[in-house]
Formats: C-alpha cells, sequence, structure tokens
C-alpha cells in the first residue's frame, strides 16, 4: 500500500498570510489525496513545525525524513518553500536514495523539475528582496515617512489569531473531552452541530474543521 508522511511548516508571520498558513497547507495536501493519490493508501506520520522555517532547527522535519527512509513512505509537502527556501537543502534531499519528494501544488512535479522550481523561486526572493530595498531607499529619499502600513497589516494579522484562538477555546470544553474518548472527527463534528455550535464563519462543522480546531489547541498548550 502506498504510504505518505506529511509535513507541515508554520510561523506566526505565515499564518496572516494566504497560501501559507496551516489552512492553506492542509487543504492543499488534501485536495493532493483526494485528486491525485494512488489509492489504497495510508498516512504513516503527520508532522508539524511551529517556527521561524530555518533549516537547521526543525526537529519535526527531522523525524518525518527519519520515518520516510525507515518505512519506504514518500514525504508529501503542501509547498515546496514550507520543506525550504534553499536550493542547496532541497537538492542534497532529492540526492538521498532513501527519500522520495511529493508536493501538493505540483502534483505531477519530478525531481528535476522541482530543483528547477527551487533555483527559480530562490533567484525570484532575491530579486524582490532587492527591488524592496530600492523602492524604500527612494521612498526615504523623497521624505515619505515609512512603517505604517506594514504596522496597520501587522496589528490586523495579530487581531486574527486573537479570534481565532478565542472561538478555539470555546469549542474546547465539547472538544477535548470527546476526542479524548475516543470519538471521531465526524463524531466531533456531529456533537458540535448538535450543541448549536457553528463554524467561526457561521457554518455547519465537518471533520476537517474539528481537526483544525484540535491543531490550534496542541499549539495553544
Amino acid at each position: 500500500m502506498k504510504q505518505f508522511v506529511i509535513y507541515r511548516r508554520v510561523s506566526t508571520a505565515d499564518q496572516g498570510r494566504s497560501g501559507l498558513g496551516l489552512e492553506a497547507q492542509t487543504r492543499d495536501i488534501d485536495l493532493y489525496l483526494t485528486n491525485y493519490a494512488e489509492t489504497p493508501y495510508e498516512i504513516a506520520g503527520d508532522f508539524l513545525d511551529v517556527l521561524s522555517g530555518r533549516d537547521n532547527d526543525r526537529p519535526e522535519l527531522t523525524k518525518a525524513l527519519d520515518l520516510c527512509r525507515r518505512t519506504g513512505a514518500e514525504l508529501l509537502v503542501a509547498k515546496l518553500d514550507r520543506l525550504s527556501r534553499r536550493v542547496s537543502f532541497i537538492a542534497n534531499l532529492m540526492d538521498d536514495p532513501k527519500v522520495r519528494l511529493r508536493v501538493a501544488s505540483m502534483p505531477n512535479a519530478d525531481k528535476f523539475q522541482l530543483h528547477i522550481y527551487a533555483a527559480l523561486a530562490e533567484q525570484e526572493r532575491d530579486f524582490i528582496s532587492l527591488r524592496t530595498k530600492a523602492a524604500l531607499a527612494e521612498a526615504k529619499a523623497r521624505g515619505q515617512k515609512l512603517g505604517g502600513l506594514r504596522d496597520k497589516t501587522g496589528k490586523r494579522n495579530e487581531a486574527i489569531q486573537r479570534d481565532a484562538l478565542a472561538f478555539t477555546q470555546k469549542v474546547r470544553p465539547i472538544v477535548e473531552p470527546l476526542r479524548a474518548s475516543g470519538a471521531t472527527l465526524a463524531v466531533i463534528a456531529g456533537a458540535l452541530d448538535g450543541a448549536g455550535i457553528s463554524t467561526a464563519r457561521g457554518g455547519k462543522w465537518t471533520p476537517m474543521q474539528v481537526k483544525r480546531v484540535m491543531e490550534r489547541l496542541s499549539l495553544a498548550h
């Protein structure tokens, strides 16, 4: 049976940026498994790093890679930059004969294509950094006050995080005891609906939404 080891990486800053947050990565991985994965398949492990993303400080990625090497499972990530932003790291990983990599957002890409994409993405980030520095220097030369927009964006993201955490704490008394008793995600979703508790957006609960709440609860501990 086909086996996958799922790896996701997120930081506080990522949670406020579309496409990089935990929910977005989970969605992309679910889309891959539903539409592209060989069936039947098995999830051999699911690992999550919550940190800055430095390549030398990701304990869960180390565990995920060790599991891949021991079981022959394929490492599945949502986006290539969730694995690393450095071409050298990705290249070394691709040279490992015991690790096979699959990127959900590029479901049919082979090793060569992923390597090329990583190199191009690194060049683009370097150029964007240079362009941003040049634009800031020009704005400063014109006497334009800097930092206002960034401060507003940061405060808005912090407010979103506070609201998400507050909602998670609201459903904790129902979710945690049910999960501890062995209830499935579907059963917990039904219990929340039955208690008259809507999702944060006012809708009905799904097993995936329950899973995301549980992940937030684990991060809050």
